[in-house]
């Protein structure tokens, strides 16, 4: 699982942070929760809220508090941003950095010691866009 970080590597954590890591698509608790419990069909939906605070308390994984949307998961700890569609909730990760340094643009401007930044774009994902293009037609 992870070194040094003080958790005990239970059945029910290595399963919940192994399908996290497989998936790419930022679960909510309870779609990670349907996913392990193919592996796991005793395991709880509690069992599976409390495993993912934990790790995320310890920085095993990030929590994604996006606007307008559930709180989702994310086991890719690099720094990346994100786009989440406004018609389905979907969030995907976006490459590459902003085109300047958000940082440095406000670092003057707000008081505050900026110590990082997360970037969120809302948009229609490509499924989104087609049903919608549909729905005219």
């Amino acid at each position: 699982m992870t070194p040094n970080l003080g958790l005990r590597e239970t059945k029910q954590r290595v399963a919940i942070l192994d399908e996290l890591r497989r998936d790419k698509s930022h679960p909510t608790a309870d779609e990670l929760y349907r996913r392990v419990k193919r592996r796991m069909p005793r395991i709880s939906l509690g069992t599976v809220y409390r495993n993912l605070e934990l790790l995320s308390d310890r920085g095993v994984i990030d929590t994604l508090d996006l606007a307008g949307a559930r709180r989702r998961y994310d086991a890719d700890r690099s720094d990346h941003h994100h786009i989440r569609c406004s018609g389905c909730g979907r969030v995907d990760d976006l490459a590459g950095e902003p085109p300047c340094c958000l940082e440095e643009a406000f670092k003057n401007t707000c008081g505050y010691k900026i110590t990082g930044h997360r970037l969120e774009l809302v948009g229609l994902c490509p499924k989104c866009r087609k049903r919608k293009k549909a729905k005219k037609q």
